[in-house]
């Protein structure tokens, strides 16, 4: 037992019984976390138990939808390595369990993670009594690890991910997440550089294997040419209409983006900008922002039937879960949270569909897939809205060279799928070995 843990129980603990009557008020008066509270607290419902038969037990942690698709991916490979496993998924968002719900229906139970409070993550493996709890990407909860540890289960973080904007603040803590890393018996990251970092927090680098992104490996089945008749009849559009497309914005970015179009409107006025931002409940500030530079806008929702034709120049997306298949319909796409320092978001979505990709300088959370598309020239880094406009044009004058770097990005994105299989392989081997480490090569 670490010195650290029973401080981090006291704490956590202690701050949620405190917190807790004021919580539960808000519980009650806002909807959120109501009908949920009882399984984040640990108590899984019966009739979620009693459906998961076989061994072993794996659970799965997918904290939302980027991590339920690497799961599924993941637990598609598993299945045949571990014959008659059975598995559980958990998600920690309400979108993130919709598309769980969607992606595994009555197949595989859909759980909320509970939080991370000693007597929640002990309730809650108590009922489940997994074999195995895998992590996905950057998912490293202390209670629940030390937990699984302490109950002999064994814990795997794969498709392991440590960022550069999040490696500084883990090493501000470093000599209490050595004690939690400690507990962990597999770490199966994404490239050399989050393999080097989750080492520099403690990891024992015997229990470290790199074997790529494994988000990367359902997108060549999920773009599927009815989505893209599908979209284009709700937009009204034509294959020769021109379309630019901003996904996963965050605040900072429309503004850019405006701007951006704005310039491009000089030479293509026909172009059609859409806006999808990250955050949906942002649509009306964002129709304020686009009404303040004096153009025209619809939402999404306003075109939910053949009666309500798009005739504006600017569509902003309003509903949930439609980017992935939107991106079939765009001449151009940027990816959001890029022009802030947030990170970005995954370009090789909108690649798949063989579109070109611009981006701004913060990719730091998708930096292999950037690199990837930028030696192939379907990866655009643009630092305004000035650079995006002008460089946007240039394709869009040479039509011929933007279609050919899309299809060069999507060649890209389809030769290195296969990530989800070696990290199954590390899950397989470590069910079979308790002695993982002789599995794994040295970082």
């Amino acid at each position: 037992m670490t010195i650290f843990y029973p401080p981090y129980c006291a704490i956590t603990s202690g701050l949620f019984i405190t917190m807790f009557p004021a919580f539960w008020v808000y519980t009650r008066v806002t909807g959120n976390y109501h009908t949920d509270l009882k399984e984040r607290l640990g108590l899984i419902p019966l009739e979620k138990v009693e459906r998961i038969s076989g061994h072993p037990r794996i659970w799965m942690h997918a904290v939302s939808l980027g991590e339920v698709k690497v799961a599924a991916a993941v637990i598609s490979a598993l299945k045949p390595m571990v014959p008659g496993a059975s598995f559980i998924v958990s998600t920690m968002t309400e979108h993130g369990r919709k598309m769980a719900l969607d992606t595994f229906g009555e197949e595989v139970p859909i759980i909320y993670a509970p939080f991370d409070l000693i007597f929640s993550v002990r309730m809650a493996l108590s009922f489940l009594r997994p074999d195995v709890v895998v992590f996905l990407e950057t998912e490293i909860w202390p209670s629940w690890v030390f937990e699984a540890h302490r109950m002999g289960i064994k814990t795997a973080l794969v498709n392991g991910r440590i960022s550069v904007r999040s490696i500084k603040r883990y090493l501000r803590l470093r000599p209490f997440f050595r004690e939690v890393l400690k507990n962990f018996d597999l770490f199966s990251m994404i490239l050399k550089e989050d393999a080097s970092r989750i080492r520099a927090m403690g990891a024992n680098p015997r229990k470290i294997t790199i074997n790529g992104n494994a988000k990367y490996d359902l997108l060549g089945v999920s773009a599927d040419s009815d989505a893209e008749i599908k979209m284009r009849t709700i937009l009204n559009l034509e294959p020769s209409d021109k379309v630019l497309i901003a996904g996963s914005t965050r605040e900072g970015e429309e503004k850019i983006i405006l701007g951006a179009y704005q310039e491009i409107l000089k030479k293509f006025p026909e172009m059609l900008l859409i806006i999808a931002p990250r955050h949906i409940e942002r649509a009306q500030s964002i129709g304020a922002l686009v009404k303040k530079q004096g153009l025209r806008y619809q939402m999404r929702t306003d075109l939910e039937n053949q009666q309500n034709k798009r005739t504006a120049g600017i569509v902003i997306f309003n509903t949930f879960g439609e980017l992935f298949n939107l991106y079939s319909v765009a001449t151009i796409v940027f990816c959001g949270a890029s022009m802030v320092p947030l990170g970005g978001q995954n370009p090789f979505e909108p690649a798949i569909w063989g579109k070109q990709v611009f981006y701004g300088s913060s990719m730091e959370d998708f930096l292999d897939a950037k690199v990837l598309l930028e030696d192939v020239g379907a990866g655009t880094l643009v630092k305004g809205p000035h650079d995006f406009a002008k460089k946007a044009i240039w394709f869009l004058e040479n039509p011929q060279e933007l279609k050919r770097s899309g299809e060069r990005g999507r060649q890209a994105v389809l030769e290195n799928q296969g990530a989800a299989k070696k990290h199954a392989r590390m899950i397989a081997l470590l069910l079979e070995d308790k002695n993982i480490e002789i599995k794994c090569r040295k970082v």
